[in-house]
């Protein structure tokens, strides 16, 4: 059967958090000696001399990562440092706090370290006996927070801090100079590890707001260069958002640049992507333009589920209902769908754009991992979660049955962790490997997500695109040159229809592709619609006509040993697509989804580690994918 475990110790933590806020184009991730120049040549970089690609390479990153100087992370058993995580994110391999050695497939191109910035670096701190805090009420539990019993004990101890708090007075363990020298260690690491043109760092942090009933609102802000504050606007300054914004432009006239990625909007319980302001008052341009300055992307995918799309929200999308959390972060209580996910933000920013003449939601779309090891989890067969201390037991995770079970009567406990997955990266098209280009890349959003894999996306819109550029040598150079990227808007040109460039590769280390999708979105009537259309079909099928869908591949999964069809699927997909219903009337988006062939989920890994069946409840496969930024078509 399966047991709600109302105590469980991911629970316990997440009231805490809660009340918180709890090479050539085509090259080889992070190979940049050979790239390609505009005629296509193949140029090395000299020692010491970053090169440059006019056309663009993948790169990927990881936005969102937490170590020891965050409040939670610290007490979950993480005892990695920032300078421990870009290690990791280079390829090394480091400790997790339950003692076993984590370490990537492959490495990243990028990383930021973005710690909570209220309480920063304070548990440490607190915990150290040479402390001035050392005497806290809670350092002896925050000391002890190295196992799940003590981790429990930990939450308890902050968690009841926290409640004394009336704001009448200074919260005695809000101390900045702590905060500061935190603060400091994070610029530090990023400098030392910043590498241009093998491996970039950004300096970091996350701002945790909430509203009034865990409605996650969190930020992570990331700066452009080594300008930088002296220290972060954290939860303290403000919960509204808004006062994150006007922070950030200040900042911005300072010669600070930055911008701030919203996360986990499918918790937010429809905070995040709301129809108003923090005021109640219908939201007017100027707040569109002040948070599409600050906010130009949304991170989509992360260990905490999807944002995409949900299927209350897209009904007639078959792939909506991808590793959904239906949860508010860090609680049992449910998210409402409407205003928590990407896609109808996208339909209704069109909405409030015919209304207002701005639109807030025009942004483009990443991948993280939020982990709290100081180390992403991106692969399904090699899946350490989130949590430290709390979750690295696949049966506290609920995978599998509790110890105390038996086979004739598993019994399983019912964590948040058990919607959680192996996600997400960040992608990007940048000119080179460094912070400049790959922030920038940020900025215009000419980003993409995947769901772990390191699958490569292009995506072009123009009027001069046809048939013939799927085999031109120099497509790459024909699609910028003749149209937009990803992350752009498309001026309508009277009647003509415009077409679209796709291509996608496959990472090697995963499964093979199946299907490219265009989602569309537009308003019509006063109502906003949506349509997913396949595009592009693996093993030389073609798109039906009548259904906008490819047929069955064939590929599939034995669950018992997770081994998968042989030869199904393909390396690279690609097209030059128009679409069938054109209307230039209509204000429309359109962004690329590209799917793999499915593979066991991490939780039917953890099953036959343990020789059990996977959880009846659980889904036992995954189709990992990819998602482009949109094009926006304009007036």
């Amino acid at each position: 059967m399966i047991k709600n475990d109302t105590c469980n110790l991911v629970l316990v933590a997440g009231l805490v958090a809660g009340l918180m806020g709890c090479a050539a184009p085509e090259e080889g991730v992070g190979s940049n000696a050979a790239l390609a120049d505009e005629s296509g040549m193949q140029t090395q970089a000299a020692a010491g001399v970053v090169s440059v690609n006019p056309l663009k390479n993948a790169y990927f990153g990881d936005t969102h990562i937490h170590t020891e100087l965050s409040f939670d992370a610290f007490l979950f058993g993480t005892r990695r440092t920032p300078n421990d995580a870009y290690l990791f994110a280079k390829g090394a391999g480091i400790e997790h706090a339950s003692g076993f050695e984590m370490k990537m497939q492959k490495p990243l191109d990028f990383l930021a370290v973005s710690d909570h910035a209220f309480y920063l670096g304070m548990m440490r701190e607190m915990a150290s006996l040479d402390s001035p805090y050392a005497n806290e009420a809670m350092a002896a539990a925050v000391r002890g927070a190295t196992t799940p019993e003590g981790s429990q004990a930990g939450f308890a101890a902050v968690l009841g801090h926290l409640r004394s708090q009336t704001g009448e007075t200074k919260d005695p363990i809000n101390d900045l100079s702590v905060a500061r020298s935190a603060w400091q260690e994070i610029i530090e690491a990023a400098e030392r590890h910043n590498d241009p043109g093998n491996f970039t760092t950004f300096v970091a942090y996350e701002y945790t707001s909430s509203g009034p009933a865990f409605e996650n609102l969190h930020r992570n802000v990331i700066f452009r260069g080594s300008e930088v504050p002296e220290q972060p606007y954290s939860r303290f300054d403000s919960i509204n958002p808004e006062g994150l914004w006007a922070w950030m432009d200040e900042q911005r006239a300072l010669g600070r640049e930055s911008l701030a990625i919203p996360h986990n909007s499918n918790g937010s319980n429809g905070w995040m992507f709301p129809m108003n302001n923090w005021a109640g008052e219908p939201i007017d341009a100027e707040y569109a333009q002040t948070r599409m300055r600050n906010e130009p992307l949304v991170e989509n995918t992360q260990v905490k589920g999807t944002s995409d799309t949900h299927p209350m929200l897209s009904p007639n999308d078959e792939w909506a209902d991808f590793e959904i959390m239906p949860l508010r972060i860090a609680t049992d209580v449910q998210s409402q769908p409407n205003g928590s996910y990407v896609r109808e933000a996208y339909l209704n920013g069109l909405l409030i754009e015919s209304k207002v003449g701005a639109n807030p939601y025009k942004f483009g779309v990443i991948g993280a991992s939020d982990t709290h090891n100081a180390a992403g989890s991106f692969e399904e067969d090699n899946y350490w979660s989130k949590t430290g201390v709390l979750d690295f037991e696949p049966y506290r995770r609920g995978s599998v049955p509790t110890p105390t079970s038996t086979p004739e009567s598993p019994e399983y406990l019912d964590p948040a962790s058990k919607y959680w997955g192996a996600s997400g990266l960040a992608g990007v098209w940048a000119e080179s490997n460094t912070r400049e280009a790959i922030f920038d890349a940020m900025r215009r959003k000419e980003t993409f997500s995947t769901s772990g894999s390191h699958i490569k996306l292009r995506f072009f819109a123009g009027y001069d695109f046809d048939q013939s550029l799927l085999n031109a040598q120099d497509n790459i150079a024909q699609a910028y040159a003749n149209g937009v990227p990803m992350g752009s808007d498309l001026t309508v040109q009277g009647e003509r229809k415009p077409s679209f460039y796709v291509w996608a590769s496959r990472d090697p280390d995963t499964q093979p592709l199946q299907r490219l999708q265009m989602v569309k979105g537009w308003v019509e009537d006063g109502k906003t619609q949506e349509r997913v259309m396949d595009i592009a079909c693996s093993d030389g099928q073609t798109v039906d006509a009548q259904t906008a869908r490819c047929g069955d591949n064939g590929a599939r999964v034995n669950v018992a040993d997770c081994t998968v069809t042989p030869n199904k699927g393909d390396s690279e997909l690609s097209a030059v697509w128009q679409d069938p219903d054109y209307d230039p009337a209509q204000k429309a988006f359109y962004y690329v989804r590209v799917l793999e062939n499915p593979t066991c989920r991490w939780s039917t890994y953890d099953a036959i580690a343990a020789g059990v069946a996977p959880r009846p409840d659980m889904q036992s496969t995954i189709q990992d994918r990819a998602w482009s930024s949109p094009i926006w078509l304009t007036k």
